[in-house]
């Protein structure tokens, strides 16, 4: 029997939620908690506390939690590289970073065509190497999230990082605010949110669907892949099966590679963003905006190292 963890839409939403099975509060009193990402080598999760400027780390081990990075140039959404190091957006850094073995950092981007970027939002890797990432106004709109200033490349748009020659190039320009991204499994289909509504009441709040090109340059064939029916879409991941888990306002929204939405994990806070982790890679962990819970499901990331 479902808990009152989940919400049920379809029947078939029953196949990944399993009885018996609560939603977690593993930690609480950040400001608005972004960009999980899990590192299964050392068992713990990342986060970002964007307003708070920092970093925080929960080991799974033993359930502490503790700062790992402050400053962060208010970081927000995380990822790991093919080869198991952190890749970080960053905004009052406006850039994309990876963090070496040794804790240096290295800039991967910090400018388009001479210009600074924006605020680099979310971030994922493909398994070319190559890096993708959003870049809305959000932390160059006021002080609570970055530092406030105008935009130099005067656009909102996805960018490319060549994972050789680390090249940026732009994969998207219509966008109004992008958000979250994440690719398909096979990795044809690359999913982005555009989170307009969040200043225009007209806004979009939808994800947006593309095919990537055969050579994993570009994207085509844009069409809207979901409306959000609760605030709005912005971190998002895939599990092995194609559904998308995706924050909204009430909690984490499922949806089937169609589109349909299936059901809902119910969270009492705003929710930013999600992973896959633990040792199977069966457990979510979910951004709420002062915490961090967590779910175990009858599914796994499709992002799994």
């Amino acid at each position: 029997m479902l808990t009152e963890s989940f919400k049920v839409i379809e029947p078939e939403f029953a196949t990944y939620a399993m009885g018996n099975v609560h939603v977690e509060k593993l930690t609480t009193g950040c400001r608005w908690s972004e960009g999980p990402v899990y590192f299964p080598d050392g068992r713990y999760l990342l986060w970002s506390d964007i307003p708070n400027n920092r970093i925080m780390r929960w080991d799974a081990t033993d359930g502490s939690v503790s700062i790992f990075r402050e400053p962060s140039r208010n970081s927000n959404g995380h990822t790991r590289d093919n080869q198991g190091r952190l890749v970080s957006c960053e905004h009052s850094g406006r850039q994309v970073t990876r963090t070496e073995a040794d804790g240096s950092i290295t800039v991967l981007a910090d400018r388009y065509q001479g210009k600074k970027l924006n605020s680099p939002n979310d971030v994922v890797v493909k398994r070319d190497g190559s890096i993708w990432f959003t870049d809305p106004p959000y932390g160059i709109m006021s002080e609570y999230e970055g530092d406030q200033a105008d935009s130099e490349v005067g656009g909102n748009y996805v960018f490319r990082i060549d994972g050789d020659s680390l090249e940026l190039t732009v994969v998207s320009d219509d966008f109004d605010k992008p958000n979250g991204l994440c690719f398909s499994p096979d990795e044809s289909i690359l999913y982005i949110a555009d989170t307009g509504a969040s200043h225009d009441p007209d806004g979009p709040q939808h994800i947006r669907a593309f095919d990537v090109s055969a050579d994993g340059k570009s994207i085509a064939n844009s069409r809207v892949f979901a409306v959000c029916d609760n605030g709005l879409f912005d971190g998002f991941r895939c599990d092995i099966h194609g559904n998308i888990w995706s924050s909204a306002a009430d909690g984490v929204h499922c949806y089937t590679p169609a589109g349909t939405l299936i059901g809902k994990i119910l969270i009492p806070e705003t929710v930013a963003n999600v992973t896959f982790g633990g040792a199977k890679y069966n457990r979510l962990f979910i951004c709420g905006t002062t915490s961090i819970y967590s779910v175990f499901l009858n599914t796994q990331g499709a992002d799994r190292p």
